[in-house]
């Protein structure tokens, strides 16, 4: 299978938090790819903060050393499913966070392969990890049955981020720090619901606890409004990845508006821009004949139609989860308080997708509050 852009954002990560400071042409040499494609890689990351870029070489960014160089500082290790699309944003709140506090943030990425989460995390320990920020790479439900014991277990404190497992699980007694995608979703089909339009159609995949958390979302939201769901949920997949099941999906969408749909809910950014650059093609236009409302909010502004998107609080979600860890490192070591379930609510950001006339852009107000090329969540 050819190797996503992420995947290959993934790696180089990798390579230079391993060597901290590596010359392009190396890490070229070494990803087997052009010096052409790693600098733009490599500016890709520096852009997000993920890397520092100087004449030539990439270095691991200045803020995850401990200012002074203080060597008694407290190293925090997150372990993360990746450190692109979603996850750089989570990654860079812990970085501040981290930073701020005079701790130092390590980083290791599973790639969405759960069964070496662990593998990985025992790498952080090794490198002297004292605390842990834990996001599992689950992708499908039965992976937190699978995969799901051994955080419990951990010698150190641990936080698990945008991560919800089952109430009465050994996870469950851990500190968390997420999203409420259940309420960001539910601000999407209210405010479309409120712009006169039906139960929204959804579109989204199944690959990702977001993507789950989305689904359960849209069901318990149709019910909360005293609606019936237009038709079954259309699974959505990578265009790039599958081909023939993105144009399934779009056929799908396309056969629910000439049914009378008139709004859909698409998880995630990605999919929502390519789904409706191929549904402009098929004669469905956006937002005249659909209103498209997209979840995650990474890249649904950039869209030729900028699409309105719900926002979770990916950033603040890094943040909080580093600070609470710090918390847990400096208290004694005695302390009995108890676990914290921290839930963050994502934000409606209103653009032009759901009808120019009737928007406007920005940040609905309603419910706003604290929140490879796969681009999982």
């Amino acid at each position: 299978m050819r190797e996503s852009a992420a995947e290959r954002h993934d790696r180089l990560l990798e390579l230079v938090r391993r060597h901290g400071t590596a010359r392009v042409s190396d890490l070229a040499g070494l990803l087997g790819v052009s010096p052409v494609t790693t600098r733009r890689d490599a500016e890709a990351l520096a852009a997000k903060g993920l890397l520092d870029r100087v004449h030539g070489s990439v270095s691991w960014p200045a803020a995850a050393s401990v200012p002074g160089g203080r060597s008694d500082a407290p190293v925090l290790g997150l372990l993360a499913p990746s450190a692109t699309y979603y996850f750089a944003e989570v990654i860079r709140g812990a970085h501040e966070a981290a930073a701020k506090a005079g701790a130092r943030l390590i980083l290791r990425i599973s790639d969405y392969r759960p069964e070496e989460d662990r593998a990985r995390v025992d790498g952080l320990l090794a490198a002297g990890a004292r605390g842990l920020l834990v996001a599992p790479g689950w992708r499908r439900p039965q992976d937190p049955a699978e995969y799901g014991e051994w955080p419990a277990r951990l010698p150190v404190p641990a936080v698990l981020l945008e991560r919800q497992p089952a109430p009465g699980t050994a996870l469950d007694g851990l500190d968390r720090v997420c999203s409420d995608h259940a309420y960001g979703t539910l601000l999407a089909v209210r405010h479309l619901v409120g712009l006169g339009h039906g139960a929204p159609v959804l579109v989204a995949r199944a690959d990702s606890p977001t993507a789950l958390s989305v689904r359960a979302g849209y069901a318990a939201a149709l019910g909360s409004l005293g609606l019936d769901a237009p038709r079954a949920a259309i699974d959505s997949v990578p265009a790039e990845l599958d081909p023939e099941g993105f144009e399934a999906a779009v056929r799908d969408l396309c056969a629910a508006v000439a049914q009378g749909a008139t709004a859909a809910l698409v998880h995630n950014d990605v999919d929502a821009i390519q789904i409706v650059q191929r549904l402009a093609e098929l004669g469905v236009r956006v937002p005249d004949d659909l209103a498209v409302v997209a979840y995650d909010d990474e890249v649904a502004a950039l869209a030729d139609t900028p699409l309105t998107a719900v926002a979770p609080p990916k950033r603040e979600v890094g943040r909080h989860a580093a600070e609470l860890l710090v918390e847990r490192l400096r208290g004694d070591a005695a302390d009995e308080s108890p676990r914290r379930h921290l839930t963050l609510l994502p934000r409606l950001r209103v653009r032009a997708s759901c009808g120019a006339g009737t928007e406007s852009a920005g940040t609905a107000s309603a419910g706003a509050s604290f929140d490879h090329s796969i681009n999982r969540s």
